[in-house]
């Protein structure tokens, strides 16, 4: 089945606003603060589909929906086709600094504090790793649970140890839940991509939960590469 506009509007609504909420979302709730020009009969018809078809699931616990991994990645995927804005991260930025290693360091923090994220970036020549935004992504209400935060810590070592091992290269590219290459990491999500420190390679990923802000972290690691051609997984 292909998905519909209609049904593609609804998706993005729901994701938006669990991304936000962290909270199943019901049809009440699309239907009080969306204008789908439906029937609220027709919106839960429209939500059952695509509950059947794989891009939403309802907790046992609840009447609202969440996004599956199919539903991120189709929510993705539309994002990485469309010219989102970027930031200037010319801004963020210490003014004068020519050392690669202390421009890293800076641009990671800065990263940091925009994504609410966990920031690892990577310099292959001096096998150096950086980490910023622990403060930031422990926020998050996931973290509450401590077997999210036991499985994130396992996640962050088997990332660690396998950064230089990415098939990457200057593109963005985004694995979400079991796209992920290591145990425990259904509840995950990174953005990777190679970048040019200077005349030296280098790496900057972001990771959390799944239910980050794609929208805005996209363009974060967009702004890196001055607008330039993205990529799916």
């Amino acid at each position: 089945m292909s998905i519909t506009e209609r049904q593609n509007r609804i998706l993005d609504a729901l994701i938006g606003e669990y991304i936000e909420s962290a909270k199943p979302v019901s049809s009440q709730l699309l239907e009080k603060k969306h204008d789908f020009d439906i029937r609220p009969a027709m919106l839960r018809i429209e939500m059952q589909k695509l509950t059947d078809e794989g891009y939403l699931s309802q907790p046992h616990t609840s009447a609202g929906r969440v996004p599956t991994d199919k539903g991120y990645r189709f929510f993705v995927d539309e994002l990485l086709e469309k010219e989102l804005d970027g930031f200037d991260i010319a801004d963020w930025l210490e003014k004068g600094v020519d050392d690669n290693i202390k421009f890293l360091q800076s641009l990671t923090k800065k990263l940091a504090l925009a994504a609410d994220a966990l920031v690892l970036s990577y310099l292959e020549k001096e096998k150096v790793l950086w980490k910023e935004g622990w403060e930031e992504v422990l926020r998050e209400p996931e973290f509450e649970e401590k077997e999210f935060r036991v499985n994130f810590s396992e996640f962050l070592e088997n990332f660690e140890e396998n950064i230089r091992d990415f098939k990457i290269n200057s593109e963005i590219k985004i694995y979400i839940g079991r796209e992920n290459p290591f145990k425990k990491a259904e509840d995950f999500s990174i953005i990777i991509s190679k970048c040019q420190v200077g005349q030296e390679e280098g790496i900057v990923s972001l990771l959390g939960p799944k239910r980050m802000d794609y929208d805005r972290n996209i363009s974060l690691m967009n702004s890196l590469y001055g607008g330039e051609k993205r990529t799916k997984h």
